[in-house]
């Protein structure tokens, strides 16, 4: 797997707080927060290199110039439905930021994802578009929502979970050598129905209490 496309974010608050995150004895109250909570420490890392523009302004004492970022070229993606719960976090951060959504479901004949509803801003080939889903399991709906990105116009792409697998991680090396991929952690496999271990269970149930 190529290692200049995948980012492990060490630290030792985001480790705290997804241990939290995995106990399976986190309720959904819980859970929400803390996965808006790691969202918020991952979108410090995951913006680093954004470009500012210099502004004028005063302060209480004198006047300065220093650089801000123009947030709403900031485009998040969630994946539905639990790429939702990641979202709170960013904006939290980055208020200014548009959020567009994709909706996946797999078709059971092929098993390929099959998108079912998209609403996005415009432009996007001007600007930087974070999807942000919590698992990265098997890669084959963050693929195709990246992939709907690029159809779209979008150049400037990057992928934030909370878990990945290995094999995940590599499909998207594999598919997407252009999409960079930040997680908080990247586990040890995928089980035989295509569960992230030690992962932390169904993120979208358990952000939503619909288990």
């Amino acid at each position: 797997m190529p290692e200049s496309t995948l980012t492990v974010i060490e630290h030792a608050l985001l480790r705290h707080k997804l241990s939290l995150l995995r106990d399976s004895r986190t309720g959904h109250k819980e859970f929400r927060g803390l996965m808006a909570e790691i969202a918020l420490l991952m979108t410090v890392e995951v913006t680093r290199d954004l470009a500012g523009e210099e502004v004028a302004f005063e302060t209480p004492l004198e006047s300065m110039r220093d650089l801000r970022i123009r947030e709403d070229r900031l485009v998040i993606v969630p994946i539905l439905r639990a790429g939702l719960g990641m979202v709170e976090g960013v904006t939290r951060l980055i208020p200014g930021a548009r959020v567009g959504h994709l909706g996946f479901y797999r078709n059971e004949e092929t098993l390929q994802p099959v998108r079912y509803y998209a609403k996005l801003p415009p432009d996007l080939q001007r600007r930087i578009c974070l999807v942000v889903d919590p698992m990265l399991g098997t890669g084959g709906t963050a693929t195709a929502s990246i992939a709907e990105l690029k159809a779209r116009g979008a150049g400037d792409i990057r992928l934030m979970c909370v878990v990945a697998s290995p094999e995940g991680a590599r499909r998207l090396a594999e598919d997407h050598p252009d999409v960079h991929v930040y997680t908080a952690a990247l586990d040890r496999c995928l089980n035989e129905v295509g569960y992230i271990l030690p992962g932390l269970g169904d993120a979208g149930d358990r952000l939503f209490g619909t288990t």
